[in-house]
């Protein structure tokens, strides 16, 4: 039986293949904007008939009606990471949160804890190739894990889905494909203000020419990827693809030629963006997706050449140390893959790991240096592993740093009607 047959063997609706989920099956969905909305329809549709079901997930564009409280005891959540969507039910405990783990473990999680260990993986893919072959398109992420350790696997194919280089996988792989066509989750550009300008404007100037980068999504990446046009030779290699990127290899500024591994390609564990970026990176040979255990992993990342990584977070406190994951002592967003990168960045030759902040919260109210973090609030980046921190009053060199070397670069990057207060608690504590 050549491929076409198998195809058509194991063609069915997403009623169909939903229908085989049982009452205290583990499912897990396929990550973020590759999320298969045709299969979770179809799973939400058939809530009243199951009991116990657990649900492991990340962030998703999408509806996320599973988390609402008329599916509780029907459905349970296990979430990878918290986002907007998922904030009001993980705060009203009706989503189990994981923290602990590195992104780049998370395929070795879900094949070691038997509590994740699921029996279904719902993903979306491309349509398959001349050889059979289908690709995990704009999230192989955590798509190609969860296929790895679950028992079945139920994909729906899209024909908008991106067809890129790097991790495929044989229909012989997939127990039931559903063919449906659905609009792909798009992420859309943010404003960029003066704040976010200034901030990007330093961190442009620590990027070198033949850098690899990492760069996330937002406004403060977006302005930073316009202020590498007068760049050479920049190299990607980075969790998520963005339509940033795009726009400097129009421009000729990536061209990944001086990468140490992959040279010649942008590589990336997912992509997010417009419509007109994912067509431009369909069938386009400098794009290639692979699994997060591969794109995240330090000691993969540390051997790229100058690997510069650039990421947000929420706040420093006095000796360095970061959180980007919590606010106010409560769980807000989640880790993704910002430690495994800043901890890769530093294990390159000449590789540089930089995080950004606004100096202030709530109008100039609140600073985002602090001398301590509040009670509750979880370090995401040690201070044995931050490097550069740039707020829009510049930037501080915290590496192979004193103490009181480390007080001194902050409070002169905090916001000005902060300083005196923050060296205040500096010599009240001893460091000044």
């Amino acid at each position: 039986m050549d491929w076409k047959e198998k195809y058509k063997d194991k063609l069915c609706t997403a009623e169909e293949a939903v229908s085989h989920v049982a009452s205290g099956d583990k499912i897990i969905f396929g990550d973020w904007v590759s999320e298969p909305p045709a299969l979770v329809a179809a799973l939400v549709a058939r809530y009243e008939e199951l009991e116990g079901v657990e649900i492991i997930h990340g962030m998703s564009p999408g509806p996320n009606a599973y988390v609402e409280p008329e599916y509780e005891g029907h459905f349970h959540h296990t979430s990878l990471f918290i986002g907007p969507k998922t904030r009001k039910a993980y705060a009203e405990k009706r989503i189990d949160y994981i923290g602990g783990t590195p992104f780049h473990l998370w395929p070795d999680m879900f094949a070691k804890n038997p509590d994740l260990n699921p029996h279904w993986a719902f993903i979306q893919l491309s349509e398959p190739d001349e050889e059979g072959m289908c690709s995990f398109g704009n999230a192989c992420c955590f798509s190609e894990p969860a296929a790895r350790t679950a028992d079945r696997i139920i994909a729906q194919i899209n024909p908008r889905m991106p067809y890129l280089g790097g991790k495929k996988i044989s229909l012989d792989r997939i127990d039931y494909l559903v063919e449906e066509e659905t609009p792909l989750y798009t992420i859309g550009r943010a404003q960029i203000d003066q704040k976010i300008q200034t901030i990007a404007d330093y961190v442009a100037d620590l990027v070198e020419d033949g850098a690899t980068l990492q760069l996330g999504i937002g406004a403060l990446p977006d302005a930073i990827a316009r202020n590498l046009m007068n760049k050479k030779d920049l190299g990607v290699h980075s969790e998520t693809l963005t339509e940033a990127m795009m726009e400097l290899v129009q421009a000729g500024v990536i061209n990944n030629s001086r990468k140490t591994i992959n040279p010649g390609v942008c590589v990336g564990a997912q992509a997010a963006g417009s419509e007109e970026f994912y067509r431009f990176i369909h069938n386009n040979p400098a794009f290639a997706v692979y699994p997060v255990d591969y794109v995240n992993d330090p000691y993969v990342v540390g051997q790229n050449y100058k690997q510069t990584s650039i990421n947000s977070c929420m706040g420093a406190d006095r000796t360095g140390q970061v959180i980007s994951e919590t606010v106010g002592g409560k769980q807000y967003s989640g880790i993704g893959g910002q430690l495994d990168h800043v901890r890769g960045a530093q294990l390159s030759k000449g590789g540089k790991s930089i995080l950004t902040l606004n100096s202030t919260a709530k109008g100039d109210t609140i600073s985002k240096i602090v001398p301590w973090f509040a009670p509750g609030n979880v370090t995401t980046v040690s201070r044995y592993d931050v490097q550069y921190v740039v707020t829009e009053y510049g930037v501080a060199d915290l590496k192979y740093k004193t103490e009181r070397q480390r007080a001194q670069a902050l409070i002169a990057i905090a916001h000005p009607k902060f300083r005196d207060e923050l060296t205040f608690q500096a010599k009240k504590m001893g460091i000044l």
